[in-house]
């Protein structure tokens, strides 16, 4: 087992810390705050024994190990880079950083340090995907050519601004879901268009039409007004839905296998979450430690930069002006 220390008191850290203390009962031994009263309030609630406002305090910390980094996405790669050349290893909320070349740096730290690094993409480590992505490996859809799938809600998480300079965009805090979806099983993109609106300066909603060597996706987001929240894989024998919350899933169809599952009676696959649903994600990375692994061969340097190359292309098209409204 190994100590952790928690950097932001956020929504999502107060969310991820009660799976992590499941995973390892007694591992969270520090959070730092942007307050010393958040630290202290946020320790208080999760029984956490150190609390700080002072990064240096957390990270020079015989009793951390590795730190779960959740502060605004702009300041992502900045704080990872500290916490590598502390000698932690560094699991980071998604988007590991905002450009590629932040993303790249994180991972070329990482590697110079002999430490694990990688993007809290809970998402790849949902049983339900886990079982879906296995299956499709097996050939259940013959060779897929298409995914659809969108996210669309009309509100922020708590806390969560749209200003460029703390950080807001709705492509990089939920574009990325569908964007990731699509990587899994159809490669990198090899051309992109895309269209999004703007609100002083920040992307507020977008969609996309990415094509690959072997197929295409069509893919939407939003913050300002609700879209379908699910998504469909499809292939040459069929496809596979996944439900509402796609991103969070506990239920898919599966339309293949047979003429009766594609046509009358889909199979049913679910798998009830454990907790607030990053106790696999959290368990995964423990492990990858113990084995003494630098990066989880799920989610790896080169999956997170291929996203965040085809983040970053999708975000050009959507600010040229032909296509920004």
């Amino acid at each position: 087992m190994h100590r952790w220390g928690i950097i932001g008191t956020g929504d999502i850290s107060d969310r991820l810390v009660p799976d992590l203390k499941a995973v390892a009962p007694g591992a969270v031994t520090a959070v730092w705050g942007r307050t010393l009263d958040r630290a202290r309030a946020f320790a208080a609630a999760h029984d956490i024994p150190f609390a700080t406002d002072s990064r240096e305090d957390l990270l020079s910390r015989a009793d951390v190990d590795v730190v779960y980094i959740a502060t605004p996405a702009h300041t992502h790669a900045a704080v990872a880079l500290e916490a590598l050349a502390a000698g932690k290893h560094v699991l980071i909320e998604k988007p590991i950083a905002t450009t590629p070349d932040d993303a790249e740096r994180i991972f070329a730290a990482a590697r110079s340090a002999g430490l694990f690094a990688m993007e809290a993409m809970w998402m790849r480590f949902n049983p339900l995907h886990v079982e879906i992505i296995e299956r499709i490996g097996e050939g259940l859809l013959g060779e897929v050519n298409s995914v659809r799938a969108s996210f669309g809600t009309p509100f922020q998480a708590r806390g969560r601004t749209l200003t460029p300079a703390q950080g807001g965009s709705v492509l990089l805090d939920r574009g990325i879901y569908p964007i990731t979806l699509a990587h899994w099983f159809l490669g990198e993109a090899e051309r992109v268009e895309a269209s999004g609106r703007f609100m002083d300066g920040t992307d507020v909603d977008g969609h996309a039409t990415l094509e690959f060597g072997r197929g295409f996706a069509q893919l939407a987001w939003s913050g300002v007004e609700f879209l379908d929240l699910s998504a469909t894989i499809s292939g040459e024998r069929g496809w596979i839905t996944l439900d509402p919350m796609f991103w969070a899933g506990t239920r898919a169809r599966v339309h293949a296998g047979s003429v009766e599952r594609i046509f009358v009676e889909p199979q049913i696959v679910e798998h009830p979450r454990e907790g607030n649903g990053y106790r696999q994600m959290l368990a995964a990375v423990e492990r990858a430690l113990g084995d003494g692994l630098r990066e989880h061969p799920w989610h790896t340097a080169a999956d997170t930069l291929r996203v965040a190359r085809t983040m970053e292309a999708v975000h050009a098209h959507m600010a040229m002006p032909t296509s920004s409204h």
